[in-house]
This record gives structure tokens, sequence and C-alpha cells, in this order.
């Protein structure tokens, strides 16, 4: 099974490896397309997940704020995400 993100008509990630988390993707960081990434200064915080970081998509010219997000230091609960990216605002996410 494939997953796939794609913003703007350009496929941002795929991978047939990724993580289900509270009904998102989280794709591995090597699946992911860093040009369209810009990182963001954002930041916000989960009680069990801990703090996320985000990134600006930035694909033909057009931007989409803080429309990817990570965590850097996760806590041991959600271990499993560290060095994934999940997609929101937007992005088609399939699988």
């Amino acid at each position: 099974m494939m997953a796939k993100a794609v913003w703007n008509g350009q496929t941002i990630a795929e991978s047939e490896t990724f993580e289900m988390v509270e009904g998102n993707v989280y794709f591995p960081e090597e699946s992911v397309k860093r040009e369209f990434l810009r990182a963001s200064s954002t930041t916000s915080s989960c009680p069990w997940k801990g703090q996320a970081r985000y990134y600006t998509l930035i694909v033909d010219g057009q931007d989409n704020p803080d429309a990817a997000w990570y965590y850097p230091d996760p806590k041991p609960s959600a271990r499993n995400v560290k060095h994934h990216v999940a997609f929101w605002r937007g992005v088609e996410v399939t699988k």
C-alpha cells in the first residue's frame, strides 16, 4: 500500500511505509521531497507527543504556511513518529 501527499499538483511525499497517529499519515523523512519545504518558526505542543515544529510548503511560487509538521524529539509514547512528517491544510493525503 502506497501513501502519498499531494499539494498544488506536486507530490510532496510518497512511501510504502508510514505511521498512522490520530488519523494522520506520518511519512518517513527520507520520503519527503525537501525542495518543497521551508522551515517555519511555528511550534505547537501536544500533551502526549511533545513539541511539534512546522514547515511551509512552496510549490510553483505558492506558499502553504505550516502545512507540514514533525516532532523533532517526541515523548516516549510517540517515538514511532520520530523522523516522520505529516501534512494538513489542503494537502491531499491518500493511502
